[in-house]
């Protein structure tokens, strides 16, 4: 009886990769749980599994104590000296706790304890194996499907090939071998811990090194790599010895090194490129088979970089749904902007308009405060053209600005375009807490002005000019008309009207 239990435990050890004792103390603790359950006791129970006889002894445990304050779990030296007499205090007395009197509940309880025990044992025994494994390239065979997800046969244990690092054009059948690297283990999952990947970068990386004697050597370095599954993958090499080629070790002679590789990824297309310490040379190789016009870094701190290419290689140089400037930017770690050199003169023909254009100042306003130009000032817009183009919601978000007086610089921007002048046509003045104040009434000083000033013009200047004298608007708006026509008409044209 006690071979035959202890061949059942090696077996189970052998075939669950733990060791023999592992299994042992797993039968141990069940055993103590059930005699805990049984007897309901609050006792320090110790199980030992005997090897010879292939009994296992579930025992209390008492402590020796000049005092007992606790019975469940202490014992007295005088008593502790009738069970054994060398015992001393802080020792230890065990006494047996028959097991035979246990019953069907209770062996149920020993049999889930001992198999959460080994598969305990067995997920910690593979994440130990496996975890320091990452990127490793194994073989598995395809065992079947749970969704969209693959469960793979590694040999020892299973792994989990999820649907996000499948290849977008593969398809796999049950028993089939594919070749993986490991992604990741997961120590919390449920299922099988080890993720494997066929849409990672590494995998490339991985074929490479198998298939070019020269990268696994170490004589050409495999500098970065960036990959979208199932399309295209680009890969920059470098070498360390300056008379192997890198490219042309890694193609091989007529490209059978790099066909292999292509093949085994199921027609995925693969860019070498020769890698550049320098990031504008580096982004002119990366972005092949387009032909670069020049790079520029736009922003060195947050790497970004700006792309001119010519007209035809523009569709060439953005890719497929701009597959290629995307796996690019993949490769160098920098953000690129790319453009033709159409419209880099387009770009740089506006920008010399908006430098040689005239401005408007915002003095020219009427009906706009000093305050409330200062405000708009200090957001940064200085000149009309600029207001004109803004929204009712930028214009809000200026600090003191409300939504009666966004409508009033509104109106006094569309007076302003509309007539050519603000100044010469009578509006409402607003404070600077937008609350409306008549004309009169808010510039006193200014009609005293105006009036002072027309008195030196002449009569049919001052009727012409000045608000004060026209009546309506629309005699205002026939005034201004007849000066400016006036102003249009030649010297003897305006001699004949006089003599008439």
């Amino acid at each position: 009886m006690a071979n035959l239990l202890y061949q059942q435990i090696e077996m189970l050890s052998r075939e669950k990769h733990i060791e023999p004792e592992v299994v042992i103390s797993a039968i141990e603790d069940a055993m103590v749980v059930a005699a805990r359950k049984f007897y309901k006791t609050e006792e320090d129970l110790r199980g030992k599994f005997n090897a010879e006889t292939g009994q296992v002894d579930v025992h209390s445990v008492y402590t020796v104590v000049e005092e007992v304050t606790d019975p469940k779990r202490e014992i007295s030296l005088a008593d502790a000296k009738k069970k054994n007499p060398a015992a001393e205090i802080g020792t230890e007395i065990l006494t047996v706790k028959p097991t035979d009197v246990l019953g069907r509940i209770a062996a149920q309880t020993a049999k889930q304890v001992i198999l959460q025990k080994v598969r305990e044992a067995e997920r910690d025994t593979i994440y130990n194996e496996y975890h320091t494994r990452a990127g490793e390239l194994v073989t598995v065979i395809v065992k079947r499907a749970e969704g969209p997800d693959l469960i793979v046969d590694m040999g020892r244990t299973e792994a989990r090939l999820p649907k996000r690092e499948q290849s977008k054009l593969e398809t796999y059948n049950i028993g089939e071998r594919l070749r993986v690297v490991i992604k990741a283990v997961d120590r919390a999952a449920k299922g099988p811990q080890v993720i494997v990947s066929r849409a990672d970068a590494s995998l490339v990386q991985r074929l490479f090194e198998m298939e070019v004697p020269e990268i696994y050597d170490g004589t050409v370095q495999i500098r970065a790599a960036a990959r979208e599954a199932g399309e295209r993958t680009k890969v920059a090499v470098a070498s360390r010895d300056k008379d192997v080629d890198p490219v042309g070790a890694c193609v091989g002679m007529k490209g059978m090194r790099v066909q292999s590789i292509i093949r085994e990824l199921r027609g995925e297309k693969i860019d070498i490129i020769p890698y550049n310490e320098e990031t504008v040379a580096f982004a002119q190789k990366a972005l092949s088979p387009a032909k670069v016009t020049r790079v520029q870094i736009t922003d060195p701190e947050n790497k970004k970089l700006e792309v001119i290419v010519e007209d035809s290689q523009l569709s060439l140089a953005i890719g497929k749904k701009g597959q290629n400037v995307r796996l690019a930017s993949k490769l160098i770690g920098w953000d690129i902007d790319i453009k033709s050199e159409e419209e880099k003169r387009r770009e740089i023909e506006e920008q010399m308009t908006a430098l040689t254009a005239p401005t408007t100042p915002l003095t020219v306003l009427a009906g706009v405060g000093p305050k409330t130009i200062e405000k708009i000032e200090a957001a940064g817009i200085s000149n009309l053209e600029k207001l004109a183009s803004m929204t009712p919601e930028q214009l809000m978000e200026i600090p003191g600005i409300g939504e009666k007086m966004v409508d009033k610089i509104y109106q006094a921007v569309n007076r302003f375009y509309e007539g050519g002048d603000a100044a010469g046509t009578p509006v409402e003045a607003t404070d600077e807490s937008g609350e409306e104040t008549p004309a009169a009434e808010s510039a006193p000083d200014s009609a005293t002005e105006s009036a002072v000033e027309a008195s030196d013009e002449s009569p049919a200047e001052a009727a012409s000019e000045s608000p004060a004298l026209a009546p309506t608007d629309s005699t205002s708006e026939i005034n201004s008309e007849a000066a400016a026509s006036t102003e249009n008409e030649s010297p003897a044209e305006q001699q004949e009207e006089k003599s008439s």
